[in-house]
């Protein structure tokens, strides 16, 4: 830290405008924590009021694990579709990119944490953390679901990629062959 010198020639080391960032730091630490922690209790709260009723729908948590696991594959796939790092494009791509990759991600997210909300927490003896019945069965099918669809998706994915090479390889030995796929330099001999 550098020393400023004051008016009578001696040395400063804390000022007015440092005691202000230093509290400005550390108010914005309290308001954030305080943010995280009510939208944590609201998330919560809004999966255990509405665990319930779909868990109650026809298929029971079987199909409601199963739901939210292809939610969530389909959220992983965009978020790796868009992501904001590719360059080039205007702002507005930018932003749009970014925010397509923020949604995705929710997507990709949300689902497991709903899920989780509606388990039994640790070390909990208020009745707001009981345990709904179907959640665990739903936490299951949600697990097999994203497992087995993520794995098919990629074996399709890597498939495809697989045979895209083989045809491109195949293009550039048809054009070696006719003598148009050499490199510049062999063609410069």
């Amino acid at each position: 830290m550098q020393r400023q010198a004051d008016r009578t020639g001696t040395d400063r080391r804390w000022g007015v405008r440092d005691g202000l960032g230093i509290a400005g730091v550390i108010l914005c630490l309290v308001v954030g924590t305080g943010l995280i922690l009510l939208l944590t209790g609201l998330w919560k709260r809004f999966a255990r009021e509405t665990l319930p009723p779909l868990v109650g729908l026809p298929g029971g948590s079987w199909a409601l694990g199963a739901a939210l696991g292809v939610i969530t594959v389909l959220g992983v796939i965009g978020g790796l579709r868009c992501t904001p790092g590719v360059p080039g494009g205007t702002h507005l791509a930018r932003g749009l990119r970014s925010a397509g990759t923020a949604i995705c991600c929710a997507a990709a997210f949300g689902p497991l944490f709903y899920l989780l909300a509606g388990l039994r927490t640790r070390n909990c003896r208020s009745m707001s953390c009981a345990y709904l019945p179907g959640t665990g069965t739903a936490f299951l099918a949600y697990v097999v679901t994203v497992g087995l669809v993520g794995w098919s998706i990629h074996r399709w994915t890597s498939t495809r990629a697989a045979e895209q090479l083989a045809r491109e390889q195949m293009r550039v030995r048809r054009l070696r062959k006719k003598g148009k796929g050499k490199s510049r330099a062999a063609r410069q001999r």
